[in-house]
């Protein structure tokens, strides 16, 4: 949806990505609230690397303090200074901000209720329509193209900039403003002016998929000639962010799935979340181990999955450039571990570390201390992760192909 777990170009990231990555990863905030695991902040003997934040945070702590005493604004002269150290994920919120970003973990969010992907023709594509929300009441459909927002063509933009405007990520737009959708659907072209709503959204949702086959008998009345039931099909769990409660929600889809159903882990377009709701995902596939290390400051760190998990379960993921930094990190998790075989294209590459701060004013500033690591001791930022198969159009058929090739009944 143009919802909490949208993430879009390096200047309209500024607030997408604290959406996205609760302080980019949530890795820095558990270390400061204690939100992560207790077994996630102990040191282990990995090889320490030293990386520093891109910005100093006094230097931006001092410049919010001068520009205060001097009856200007602290989050402004912050916000300079954020901007000319060149940390593409740094960025300064203001107490406004702060709280909606913090709503939006709870999966509350401002937009129209749409889910945009790139489609098969390299277009702009609605891919998911919030039942009850406003584009929903307007008529809009999935398989719909989004060709302008506000006027602006849009078929040819990343995806996630046109969900920033979808969202007016950049005019800070709340509930009620406008926005004018030029949206195609066959030969029709059509305007629709939709007013923004405070929505809440399923950051998880389950289907079944494939078919399945009943148990069948040469004879009514001879039972143990009936030929054993077939495989229950396979079970999608399509995780569009790491908000509060997904990960809990993913463990108990895996749970209720039939004994011989495979899983396929759709995380296309999730950039991210809470990284304790991604090591809990993780824990319902693992039987403890690592998921990931990570540093701050150059202070090495782990997170580790719950044991108990479902090792056996046939289990794809896929993934594609919009699957970001929480979403990665679970990828990597899955891939590294041998538990899973991913099938999509090169995630986005998100794979840093932010620590917030409170600024004098009240503003909060959150800055790049560090990166995180596969258990292979893969880097993720600005690499990605590549996928075992890759696959551009018709990856969902492939990836349900490789499913029942496992054995996972689709």
């Amino acid at each position: 949806m143009s919802g909490p777990a949208q993430c879009f170009g390096p200047r309209g990231v500024r607030r997408g990505a604290a959406l996205t990555l609760v302080f980019a990863s949530v890795l820095a905030t558990g270390a400061v609230t204690g939100a992560l695991p207790r077994g996630s902040t102990k040191s282990e003997d990995f090889a320490t690397r030293s990386v520093a934040s891109t910005v100093d945070r006094d230097e931006v702590a001092d410049a919010a303090a001068r520009a205060v005493a001097d009856g200007k604004s602290g989050k402004e002269a912050a916000a300079e200074v954020v901007s000319r150290s060149g940390d593409r994920w740094g960025a300064v919120y203001d107490e406004r901000q702060y709280e909606e970003f913090e709503q939006a973990l709870d999966g509350s969010y401002t937009g129209v209720g749409i889910a945009a992907r790139r489609s098969a023709d390299g277009l702009v594509e609605v891919a998911r329509v919030q039942p009850g929300g406003p584009a929903d009441r307007a008529g809009i459909e999935p398989g719909d193209l989004l060709r302008t927002v506000d006027g602006h063509r849009v078929d040819r933009r990343p995806v996630a900039e046109v969900v920033a405007l979808l969202r007016g990520d950049r005019t800070e737009a709340a509930a009620g403003s406008t926005v004018v959708l030029g949206v195609e659907r066959g030969s029709g072209l059509r305007t629709e002016a939709l007013r923004r709503a405070r929505l809440t959204t399923e950051a998880v949702t389950v289907r079944r998929i494939g078919p399945t086959r009943p148990a069948s008998s040469t004879s009514p009345d001879d039972s143990d000639s009936a030929d054993p039931p077939g495989p229950s099909g396979a079970v999608m769990i399509e995780v569009d962010s790491f908000t509060r409660g997904s990960g809990a929600k993913v463990r108990d889809a895996v749970r209720d799935a039939p004994s011989d159903a495979g899983v396929l882990l759709d995380l296309r377009g999730n950039s991210g979340g809470l990284v304790t709701e991604a090591v809990t995902a993780a824990s319902a596939f693992l039987d403890g181990g690592l998921v990931a290390t990570y540093d701050v400051h150059g202070e090495q760190r782990a997170l580790y999955a719950q044991p108990g998990g479902d090792t056996d379960r046939p289990l794809v993921v896929l993934i594609d450039g919009g699957t970001m930094s929480a979403a990665e990190l679970l990828t990597g998790a899955l891939q590294d571990r041998g538990r899973a075989v991913t099938v999509g294209s090169r995630t986005f590459g998100k794979g840093s570390v932010q620590m917030p701060s409170k600024l004098p004013g009240g503003s909060v500033a959150e800055l790049t201390v560090g990166h995180y690591r596969t258990p292979a001791g893969r880097g993720v930022d600005g690499r990605g992760i590549t996928p075992d198969l890759a696959v551009g159009s018709g990856a969902e058929q492939r990836a349900e192909t490789v499913l029942s090739g496992l054995g996972g009944g689709s």
